[in-house]
């Protein structure tokens, strides 16, 4: 049976990091789920000052930015961890939103792909429309908030079973 895909990229999409829906979270309103991430990497790392400054600005791509120069960053202690970051900013945001966990769950059977062409870490380095993209073995990229995305899916339908 040939695996289907979802594909996705760019901020309008609800899948992306970058999709303005504001959530809660541990007490915090985040803008969106990119908000949330780089706002736990500099917590994740004490960067105090740097988790301030992500707060203050409402821009995806400032927040990445800002993300960038959290102090004291450990790649292999961020790859621990930045998975579930991503995880719990993204139940959050669909679960306190009715229409994006419909969004969510009408994914069911397919595996959520970001066809980002420029990310090959959270994305697969392809775009959806490269003839690559449709076959896992040939992705230039991990596609971690894929999977993300996937998981918490299948999780949020059991839950509701």
């Amino acid at each position: 049976m040939k695996e289907k895909f979802t594909f996705f990229w760019k901020s309008h999409s609800p899948f992306s990091q970058w999709h303005k829906r504001s959530f809660n979270l541990n007490g915090m309103t985040f803008t969106c789920a990119e908000q949330a991430m780089m706002y736990g990497k500099a917590m994740l790392f004490g960067d105090h000052g740097i988790a301030q400054r992500i707060l203050q600005t409402a821009e995806p791509r400032e927040q990445k930015q800002l993300g960038r120069l959290v102090k004291n960053f450990d790649k292999a202690i961020w790859e621990q961890n930045c998975m579930q970051i991503v995880k719990e900013a993204n139940r959050a945001k669909f679960t306190q939103h009715e229409d994006l966990l419909e969004a969510l769950l009408k994914t069911a059977g397919t595996t959520i792909v970001e066809a980002s062409p420029t990310d090959s870490i959270w994305g697969i380095g392809l775009a959806e429309d490269d003839p690559r993209a449709s076959n896992r073995r040939q992705w230039k990229g991990t596609n971690w908030l894929g999977q993300v995305l996937t998981e918490l899916r299948e999780e949020l339908m059991n839950l509701a079973e």
